[in-house]
């Protein structure tokens, strides 16, 4: 009945007035105690004078731990900070008692009051011990009375048996709703194996298998390492899907909410944070001296990539910040945002660079020193047969915005590319090349130095394909992959635009920067990790439907053209791609040839396009008859030769 009491009421906090009184019963009691140790535990002391020491000890410690307010701690959460507020209480109520010692010794007030040094010293150590001890006994006697109320208790085996492991652990011992049970800590470090952490053992990484997984009833397996390197976190985790628990992640401490770690912020793994790449720092001197006092001016600014590169210019000591999007509601967005964040330099411009005249307004009255152009259409299947917007705003965007930078002086151009552009197999693919070899050619006009970065998908962008499979998993799945052998180049949003702000910074004009993009993913292997980690199985819960290749789509993405090889740079994540050389007349007519068809709707474009990047061979698509005519055409007039 009592226990049932107990736990019924568990959630109720002990009145900080009943651990005073607690307390001050322990002070007594160690007090008559400390007479005892002195005197071998005998009688031999004048008991009528202990008699009167006692209210005045307990007067004291009382006023000690009211002053300290080492009584107000929430016993069950008893902790280190506790344990510190109980050794301030012990220490001031000795330094009075030795104050009121002293003192009575001159004035002799009270006759019968006077305290040996040693039984001073005795008894605060014995208080000091009892008061802490008391608290982590009622501490145990809570949590097993918990554990025994509880009949749903999940079992838990932290990885990580390092300081981050440790805190995660007792976060969940002092979570009030807590209904788990940490089973064990598992480490690599052979030092930890077989010993025991606040109570908890420590396991080598073998027992995270299927027999021991079972036997335990383990049902959750949360990593705790902050330092962790992210390919073994991902080896680990997909070492653990096909068994039946969860994977969670403790995040970062940086994150964690006025340094202590909430068991709200341990969350369920995500497919991000497999593939999250090395954090790399925001801030760079380079950078910061390049932008400095200058007008920066970036084109798609509201997009995944573009408002991403405004956050981080943010940061720095800039004259100026224009953002033009010809997205209404995204530039809103990314306004109210940077104004929340304490950012009000920057103006936003609803705009289109396709606009001419607009943009050389713009120029004329802001003069940019800095260029990013991020402004493109980019999803492959839609510009396949969307060819006419493909062109106009991936190549003739691209060029009204380089030629303003040349006529306006700019200092440096940007552009933003895509690792599609290499030996392109779709029109999206094909016009972001053609845009690379115009911004190449613009570098021998003027002053102003043209610098191309390419690299792949980013995690998290728009149309990306891990929010399409959350949201197919959401509504019950199939999971749709276009092929079993598809593979992609991923990289996180952040790290992406931090890269292109450190080549803009870097370049010299001309070159063509490429990212390190790490290893390819399979995207099947992607859909089967996000279903296992969502907590489904596959295929009884979620299915992987495989639709085929949409038209102009790869199968797997290159950063490097055929003929194209790279230089390091003092970054490592960033080299320079050593690309063909160009006519740059030649190229540049050709460019100008294919934007004046595109205007009067010519349908002989892709036909253009493929004449200006021999390397562009359609894939699973309509147009690839145009290559078939190429073919003809070729050898026809091989065939009148040897005629």
């Amino acid at each position: 009945m009592i226990k049932e009491y107990l736990v019924g009421n568990a959630h109720r906090y002990a009145s900080k007035w009943l651990v005073l009184v607690i307390d001050i019963f322990m002070v007594v009691i160690s007090f008559v105690l400390s007479y005892l140790i002195r005197f071998n535990l005998t009688l031999d002391f004048d008991i009528s004078k202990l008699l009167i020491q006692l209210p005045i000890i307990a007067i004291i410690a009382t006023a000690s731990f009211l002053f300290t307010g080492s009584n107000k701690g929430v016993v069950r959460h008893t902790g280190v900070r506790d344990v510190y507020n109980i050794f301030n209480a012990i220490c001031l109520s000795s330094i009075l008692l030795i104050t009121i010692v002293l003192f009575n010794r001159e004035l002799g007030i009270l006759e019968n009051f006077t305290v040996p040094l040693g039984i001073i010293i005795i008894h605060s150590l014995l208080s000091f011990i009892a008061m802490t001890t008391s608290r982590y006994v009622f501490k145990a006697l809570y949590n097993n009375l918990m554990a025994q109320g509880f009949k749903s208790n999940k079992n838990i085996l932290i990885y990580g048996a390092g300081e981050s492991g440790i805190l995660t652990q007792n976060a969940l011992a002092n979570h009030s709703k807590s209904k788990v049970r940490v089973l064990g800590y598992v480490d690599e470090d052979d030092k930890k194996v077989g010993k025991n952490i606040n109570g908890v053992k420590v396991f080598p990484k073998e027992v995270l298998n299927r027999e021991f997984l079972v036997k335990n009833n383990v049902t959750e397996v949360i990593f705790s390492m902050q330092n962790i390197n992210p390919k073994r976190l991902k080896d680990l985790v997909e070492g653990l899907v096909d068994y039946p628990v969860q994977v969670k992640i403790v995040p970062p401490v940086e994150q964690w909410i006025n340094g202590e770690l909430n068991v709200s912020q341990i969350k369920q793994i995500q497919i991000e944070d497999l593939l999250d790449r090395a954090p790399i720092s925001i801030r760079n001197s380079k950078i910061s001296e390049e932008v400095k006092n200058k007008v920066v001016l970036v084109t798609g600014g509201a997009g995944s990539i573009g408002s991403e590169i405004v956050r981080q210019i943010c940061t720095y000591e800039y004259k100026s910040l224009i953002v033009i999007d010809q997205s209404e509601s995204a530039l809103y967005d990314l306004q109210q945002e940077l104004k929340q964040n304490g950012y009000h330099n920057f103006l936003p411009i609803v705009g289109d660079v396709r606009d001419k005249n607009r943009l050389n307004n713009i120029f004329q009255e802001h003069r940019p020193d800095i260029i990013f152009h991020a402004a493109a259409y980019k999803h492959v299947p839609l510009m396949e047969y969307n060819s006419y917007e493909a062109i106009k705003i991936n190549i003739a965007g691209t060029k009204v915005v380089a030629d303003l930078a040349v006529s306006h002086n700019a200092d440096k151009f940007i552009f933003i590319s895509t690792d599609k552009a290499v030996n392109p197999t779709n029109v999206m693919g094909a016009t972001k090349r053609i845009a690379e070899m115009y911004v190449s050619c613009m570098q021998q006009q003027g002053k102003t130095k043209f610098i191309t970065t390419r690299f792949g998908n980013v995690l998290g962008s728009n149309g990306s394909v891990i929010p399409l499979f959350k949201k197919q998993i959401d509504k019950g799945g199939p999971l749709t992959v276009t092929h079993e052998a598809v593979t992609r180049y991923f990289m996180t949003i952040p790290e992406a635009s931090q890269l292109v702000l450190e080549a803009g910074a870097m370049g010299d004009g001309g070159e063509i920067f490429i990212f390190d993009m790490g290893e390819s993913v399979k995207i099947f292997d992607l859909a089967k990790n996000m279903i296992k980690l969502s907590g489904l199985r596959y295929p009884e819960d979620i299915d992987i439907k495989i639709t085929g290749l949409r038209p102009g789509e790869k199968l797997y993405e290159e950063l490097l053209a055929n003929g194209e090889n790279t230089m390091p740079t003092y970054h490592k994540k960033i080299m320079i791609g050593k690309s063909r050389s160009l006519n740059y007349i030649e190229v540049r007519s050709k460019i100008d040839e294919l934007c004046v068809s595109n205007m009067f709707f010519n349908g002989s474009t892709v036909s253009l396009m493929k004449e200006i990047v021999p390397e562009y061979v359609s894939n699973n698509s309509d147009l690839c008859k145009l290559d078939k005519k190429k073919v003809n055409v070729k050898s026809n007039s091989n065939l009148k030769k040897v005629l």
